[in-house]
């Protein structure tokens, strides 16, 4: 298993913050964000000084009912081999639904989204990883997400869910104890019980973040910082085995650098300490008690250790570029650097059985359009947390919006935010966050909106400038307002 070390996530507005980190060993990057033939300055530079970088997907949509977009999967590996990248991680969500497979309009969730731990769900997961893992050049991990709505009918938990995709796909686990604090707090699940159920020989690496709990919800913002509560789930992981790799993740409201130093000085010793406690404890109780080990940081009990973080080899640039290829194209075989443990042979996996994948594609477009469309909720399903997410999605996609159409806000004033709001509930995000800019901009204008005649004229600009037409005539209005009155339906 590679040794990662302790790293953080890569983004542009602390990319100078980052290069001046002290001891940083590795950074993930979002894959979605860089282009394999212009890497940023700041990547090209932390790659030259030994720096690993991991590319991190967010659109593949594993857990999803279609089959992998080659394409998409193209485009992530280019990504891994222009970073001379050990391995790659994606989510076990779904991001979109709809489309062929359920003759009803495709719909983006702009948004992860939890797959329903059922068997029809395992079935057509395994078989996505799968296909994912044998386009990919180097070895896929996939990460645990945080969800705020349970599906009705789960026939199996988190830790379950995660080993058996592991046996039978030999996949890495991406392990986001920060995720597993969200879903503690928001769908009663405990942490230590899905940590007892996890293969742990197959962890690539963890991810740690804060967030913010606001009337009995726990929002996992990654914009505050990480709170004691997901350091204890982090230093429980810690004692059961040493992580070959520790990531922070902050993704907005950047604090200064020094903050960003401290903690992860302090997730560098909550994982030193554990993992010390861990092995004193292993060795007290010898080979016959490792399955009854105490823990460090929290009061579970736990399975055996099985590794030692070892300090962190020094890797070169040209050395690091060596590393692909080298290792096993599916993500079962052995991760390329010196490994410390053998994950268990995947056990071949079957095709989903009869019509799983249109079951499973039914029932999330289902639920995905109940989220942004505003049609009924699915039955079994949590009316009032259905509503508080479909709020946060909606507000998610106001404030991506804003940032990928920086103008919007400018043009709208403090028009925008409702305006979108209330565009958003009705029509769902069809492709990327600037085609929903577009679609934003347009909508505005048909409607002969905004009022005032010097933001009209602006915002028509702007949206000449980039759709290249003019804003569409009665005819296409009409076949756009039938096409929304199915997808809500």
């Amino acid at each position: 298993m590679t040794e990662l070390g302790i790293g953080i996530g890569w983004r542009p507005e602390i990319a100078e913050a980052v290069e001046a980190l002290p001891g940083l060993d590795w950074v993930e990057v979002v894959a979605e964000n860089i282009c394999a033939g212009h890497l940023p300055d700041s990547l090209t530079r932390l790659r030259a000084r030994g720096v690993t970088v991991v590319p991190h997907g967010v659109s593949l949509g594993l857990g999803g009912a279609d089959r992998p977009d080659p394409a998409r999967l193209a485009a992530l590996g280019e990504k891994a081999v222009a970073l001379g990248a050990p391995l790659v991680s994606e989510h076990i969500a779904f991001v979109r639904a709809g489309g062929p497979l359920t003759a009803t309009p495709l719909i983006e969730a702009g948004h992860l989204l939890p797959v329903p731990r059922t068997r029809d769900a395992l079935d057509v997961l395994c078989e996505n990883v799968r296909i994912a893992q044998d386009a990919l050049p180097v070895p896929l991990a996939l990460e645990n997400i945080a969800a705020l709505i349970s599906w009705p009918g789960e026939e199996m938990t988190e830790g379950q869910f995660l080993a058996e995709l592991v046996e039978r796909t030999g996949v890495r686990l991406l392990v986001d104890v920060a995720n597993l604090h969200t879903n503690h707090v928001n769908r009663g699940e405990d942490p230590a019980k899905a940590l007892s159920e996890l293969p742990v020989e197959a962890i690539a690496y963890v991810h740690v973040a804060g967030g913010v709990e606001r009337d009995g919800v726990w929002h996992d913002t990654h914009a505050h910082p990480v709170p004691g509560a997901v350091l204890d789930v982090l230093a429980d992981l810690a004692s059961r085995v040493s992580p070959p790799g520790v990531l922070l993740e902050r993704d907005d409201d950047f604090p200064p650098a020094e903050e960003l130093a401290g903690e992860l000085s302090v997730i560098r010793t909550t994982v030193t300490t554990a993992t010390a406690a861990g092995v004193r404890s292993a060795g007290a109780r010898g080979s016959s008690q490792d399955g009854a080990r105490g823990t460090a940081g929290t009061a579970h009990q736990h399975g055996a250790r099985t590794s030692v973080l070892a300090p962190r080899r020094a890797v070169t640039a040209p050395e690091q570029s060596l590393l692909i290829g080298a290792g096993a194209r599916v993500s079962g075989g052995p991760m390329p650097g010196a490994a410390t443990m053998e994950a268990p042979a995947p056990v071949e996996a079957p095709a989903p059985r009869g019509d799983a994948r249109q079951r499973l594609g039914l029932a999330q477009a289902s639920l995905l359009s109940a989220l942004v469309a505003g049609t009924p909720v699915p039955e079994g399903f949590d009316s009032r947390r259905l509503g508080v997410q479909s709020r946060a999605l909606a507000a998610k996609r106001a404030g991506v919006v804003a940032k990928v159409a920086p103008e919007l806000p400018e043009i709208l004033g403090k028009g925008f935010r409702p305006a979108f709001l209330a565009y958003a509930r009705s029509r769902p995000m069809s492709g990327g966050y600037r085609r929903d800019a577009l679609d934003f901009a347009e909508h505005l204008l048909v409607a002969e909106r905004p009022e005032d005649a010097e933001a009209r004229r602006r915002l028509t600009e702007w949206w000449q400038d980039r759709s290249g037409s003019r804003p569409p005539g009665r005819a296409t209005r009409l076949v756009r307002a039938a096409r929304h009155a199915l997808v809500r339906r």
